[in-house]
């Protein structure tokens, strides 16, 4: 009886699921590591962090994904290191052996080294982050209706560090929550003094789309009261101040940083692979050096002629090598094989309420019909359709309402674990 090949992926993110996904039910063995039990759907973070939709809502648990499966599993545990002569992956809870090993470990927050950054500012990068966002924000009001603070001292004061897609659009959802919702949860706080803060490197938001879409988004976020502060490289900050390279400073306890991501790379492959933390790979998804070690999404670095400084870390790239390889490894010639070339189906960002920027290859537009194709891509992106039910029926309550019920602050319990 022929050995089935074994499959081995890193990763449950967008690139890794896609994988797993083209090779469910076919005669290869696949086994996906992740250290959470769920993907992600990153996109919709944002409103996660401020209490549009619930976590559940676009987190997918592994094993239901894969529960009717013939040869797909999953384990959750960290992986340590792997050992390619070997083919072996070291994880904190045991060694996995691979036939073929696919790295699908995606980004983390980039803080440029700076420790203290890292400890005191939010990232939003996963479903905890996004978590650790909404109790933060929502505790700092609470805190403040007790403390009778003035509302003009700025410690309260919402800052977003980066103008990319992540940023606009949780400034853009922060306003709305500064406008509409919290003065009707806080009806004896004045608000006309909390500011939403969006610190930007460059001179315009939205930098990878077009100049279209980058006017129409700084519009957008003056239309909404947000403070875009332009030019700006921000230094460091305390937990109370934000310093900035200009000599500027901010107060603010809330302090967001979506100014950059950076791969996540494991420990034991040979270092010169790496550029820019991201695997080198051939047109294959190959990492070069390796017969059978592969790297996928937002951690491989390939240069095609198209794209000779590599291609973007965005979820259309991920999706597609995922799917790419998955029919690569189900050809029985590698001389069939087909090299993978991103074909670039544009971007969009939303800044609020009829509020949208798109690009796509052959055609650009804002505003309300931007928006309503926003929420429908995404939409139909989302996995399961009980979670499109339950994000369609949260997003058309907040239409109607201007409002939401999931203001929750859930903070697990702390247990004191002593020495018997």
């Amino acid at each position: 009886m022929e050995t089935r090949e074994k499959i081995v992926i890193i990763g449950g993110g967008f690139a890794g699921l896609q994988l797993a996904k083209t090779l469910n039910n076919k005669n290869k063995k696949v086994l996906v590591i992740d250290k959470v039990n769920h993907h992600m759907f990153q996109p919709l973070f944002y409103q996660v962090a401020c209490g549009r939709i619930e976590p559940s809502n676009i987190s997918f648990p592994f094993r239901k994904i894969f529960q009717r499966s013939r040869n797909t599993q999953y384990r959750m545990t960290e992986v340590q290191s792997v050992v390619p002569e070997e083919n072996k992956l070291v994880t904190e809870d045991g060694d996995f052996h691979y036939d073929q090993l696919v790295i699908a470990t995606g980004c983390k927050t980039n803080f440029f080294g700076n420790s203290k950054m890292e400890h005191l500012t939010f990232g939003m990068k996963n479903t905890q982050e996004a978590i650790s966002i909404r109790n933060h924000v929502l505790l700092t009001f609470e805190k403040l209706i007790i403390e009778k603070r003035r509302s003009d001292d700025g410690n309260w004061n919402i800052v977003i560090v980066g103008s990319g897609p992540t940023g606009v659009e949780l400034a853009g959802a922060f306003a709305e929550m500064k406008k509409y919702i919290l003065p009707r949860d806080y009806p004896h706080m004045n608000f006309d003094e909390l500011k939403i803060i969006l610190i930007s490197s460059t001179e315009m938001p939205l930098t990878s789309m077009s100049v279209e879409s980058q006017q129409k988004s700084e519009e957008y976020l003056k239309e909404f009261g947000v403070i875009f502060m332009k030019g700006e490289m921000v230094t460091g900050y305390d937990g109370d101040k934000v310093f900035m390279q200009s000599g500027k400073e901010i107060a603010s306890n809330n302090v967001i940083w979506a100014a950059g991501v950076t791969g996540n790379v494991i420990n034991g492959m040979n270092p010169e692979v790496v550029f820019r933390n991201r695997y080198k790979t051939d047109r294959y998804n190959r990492v070069l050096g390796y017969e059978n070690i592969f790297a996928i999404g937002d951690i491989a670095y390939m240069e095609t002629p198209k794209y000779p400084d590599g291609h973007p870390q965005v979820a259309n790239v991920a999706i597609n090598q995922g799917k790419n390889l998955g029919k690569n490894f189900l050809k029985k010639n590698r001389s069939d094989w087909k090299e993978y070339e991103y074909k670039d189906q544009g971007s969009m960002a939303t800044i609020g309420k009829h509020r949208a920027v798109v690009d796509l290859p052959n055609f650009k537009f804002q505003g309300i019909f931007a928006w309503y194709f926003w929420m429908f891509l995404h939409l139909m992106l989302i996995l399961s359709v009980r979670n499109k039910l339950a994000v369609f029926f949260n997003w058309m309550w907040s239409y109607v309402n201007k409002d939401s019920s999931l203001r929750l602050i859930i903070i697990p319990n702390k247990k004191n674990k002593t020495e018997q």
